[in-house]
């Protein structure tokens, strides 16, 4: 009876999941929009800057500068008049405004160091350090060809040839959209079942569920498999569908092995969604609580800066945690194109930290079923 109890609870948690629409359209925006704009939006590169340009020297070097600037990194500059410059930086319409003074090219000719004005919208941070660099550099470049003559490129002491593998083009697009469908498989699972667990508290299900006859290990093994499968189907959804489909971006590995990984992955992070919804006593402290949790996981855990840029004791405290070693396994699965050989240490260690977060959160959830009982 142990198996067909734990199949016909997690039918049941498919039947609450479905009346809840909301945590559909969840499911649905973080597989799907929520891919597709961190695949876009590429927040830490220069793309499409809006600059404008005030041209009190209307000479041939200005109009060199002025005709520097150009897709993709800046769109076409527009020509203002010097009392538009700071109104149009208050409304945002500008991220730079460089204001170049008039005699620039007789004083350049001359010998002497003239300076220009470069005015910065600082609240667009990640474009204002990385176009303040840029614009420096082009500037610099045009002013020193127009001196020379012609535009002299120095021979290096070193030829460096550069081959990028697995990202040729180096798109950004391809590295945003597939670690943020990693990220959301863990959100997702801790998400969907600590929910699951306080809405059935809420709603004073837990206490019908007492009254039958099954016990806390099939209660939670159900809601585990059905938010496995959940996420499982989403996430395959999304990789197909978003990934490939829309984005077109290529998947190097086997889907069914990263799946493999996943599903191990997710034994763990639902394991963790109980045992966090067994401390809270509410939704709002079950919010409070996945603060707590998934920053430090996302943040430590390789997926948004390399772990070999962490203090070392760092490096080996996040070893314990599960998503350290999902993504390890997920990028060398989706971007290497890498096999069984290679990411099996990785299999084993979700496997057996699985099964410590599923024993754990067992023994939390029995003491909290007694308590209520």
């Amino acid at each position: 009876m142990r198996a067909a109890n734990i199949l016909h609870l997690g039918i049941k948690e498919f039947r609450s999941l479905r009346h809840d629409w909301m945590m559909g359209v969840f499911i649905v925006y973080a597989f799907s929009f929520a891919i597709y704009t961190a695949a876009t939006a590429m927040p830490e590169t220069l793309h499409k800057a809006p600059i404008a340009i005030v041209d009190e020297d209307r000479s041939q070097l200005s109009a060199r500068i002025a005709d520097a600037f150009y897709p993709p990194y800046f769109l076409p500059p527009v020509f203002i008049a010097p009392s538009a410059m700071d109104a149009r930086m208050d409304a945002g319409v500008d991220t730079f405004a460089l204001h170049i003074p008039s005699m620039f090219q007789r004083d350049v000719l001359a010998g002497r160091s003239p300076a220009l004005q470069l005015n910065v919208d600082a609240t667009r941070m990640s474009q204002a350090f990385t176009g303040s660099g840029y614009i420096q550099s082009i500037v610099a470049g045009e002013v020193n060809t127009f001196l020379q003559g012609h535009r002299a490129a120095a021979a290096p002491a070193v030829d460096l040839a550069l081959r990028a593998r697995f990202n040729p083009e180096l798109n950004q697009s391809w590295f945003g959209a597939v670690t943020e469908v990693i990220g959301n498989i863990t959100m997702l699972s801790i998400v969907l079942t600590g929910a699951a667990l306080i809405r059935e508290r809420e709603h004073g299900t837990v206490e019908h569920l007492l009254a039958m006859p099954v016990t806390p290990f099939e209660i939670m093994s159900s809601k585990v498999w059905a938010m496995v499968l959940v996420v499982l189907v989403a996430s395959s959804l999304s990789l197909v569908l978003v990934v490939q489909g829309l984005l077109s971006v290529p998947i190097e590995g086997s889907i069914a092995l990263f799946l493999t990984g996943a599903a191990l992955h997710l034994f763990a992070t639902t394991s963790l969604g109980i045992f966090l919804a067994t401390i809270a006593r509410s939704m709002p402290q079950f919010g409070l609580l996945l603060l707590l949790v998934l920053l430090p996981l996302e943040i430590l855990s390789g997926g948004m800066t390399p772990r070999e840029s962490m203090p070392e004791l760092v490096r080996f405290i996040m070893l314990a945690a599960p998503n350290t070693h999902f993504i390890m396994l997920a990028q060398a699965i989706l971007f290497r194109g890498a096999g069984l050989a290679v990411v099996w240490p990785q299999l084993i260690a979700l496997a057996l930290i699985g099964a410590s977060l599923f024993l754990m959160s067992l023994v939390r959830f029995r003491k909290t079923l007694a308590a209520m009982a």
